[in-house]
């Protein structure tokens, strides 16, 4: 499943996101979402979520 719908990711999800900085070499990170921070009901290039870490970036593989 990839994280271009909003209503497919809900906080504490597991999912694997790209950070801004690593855009260009698509490095995912994972993690567990904390809040989602997109509005629109869908994005392209993935819903942008904040981690429970503090990391921001777009979800783009849901993990469980």
């Amino acid at each position: 499943m990839n994280g271009n719908n909003r209503f497919d990711i809900k906080p504490g999800m597991r999912v694997n996101i790209v950070l801004k900085a690593d855009q260009r070499s698509g490095k995912l990170t994972p993690g567990v979402v904390q809040q989602v921070l997109t509005k629109n009901p869908a994005h392209p290039h993935g819903i942008k979520v904040r981690l429970v870490d503090g990391q921001v970036g777009r979800v783009k593989e849901i993990r469980g």
